[in-house]
């Protein structure tokens, strides 16, 4: 039988959209997306204020702010699902943690209680011992 951590649990527990909305959000908060997104942006202006062919989106940029736009209204609430379930891990690892040191303390205690046990025996053992050779004296 095979023992699950809380984090095995967690992972079993999403479902698809889960799964999507922590792609999306890995994706749209790494750098790779920032150097990605500026570099379109900065041909879209380029070719736009250049227009060898045609300006399809002339300054002050319109269409390119409405994708802007809609880009963000999308990306914030999955980012916050994608959070709010961070958040839910965060709290089942922290109540893990807690449950795990509250049996390490208990432990902790059994083992100091039978420490001193063992300690009082030995003592009680030489004690014993330093009667006896008193009296065989």
């Amino acid at each position: 039988m095979q023992k699950t951590n809380w984090h095995a649990k967690h992972e079993a527990s999403l479902s698809f959209g889960d799964r999507i909305a922590d792609s999306v959000a890995n994706g749209m908060g790494s750098w790779r997306f920032i150097i990605w997104q500026s570099i379109i942006v900065l041909a879209w202006m380029f070719l736009n204020i250049v227009g060898w062919m045609r300006h399809w989106d002339v300054y002050p940029f319109i269409l390119l702010n409405l994708i802007f736009s809609t880009q963000a209204a999308y990306a914030a609430p999955i980012i916050m699902m994608s959070q709010n379930r961070q958040n839910e891990r965060d709290r089942e690892q922290a109540l893990n943690d807690y449950q795990t040191n509250t049996e390490a303390k208990l432990e902790i205690e059994a083992l100091q209680l039978h420490l001193n046990k063992l300690e009082t025996e030995k003592l009680d053992k030489i004690m014993e011992m330093l009667l006896e050779m008193k009296q065989s004296r």
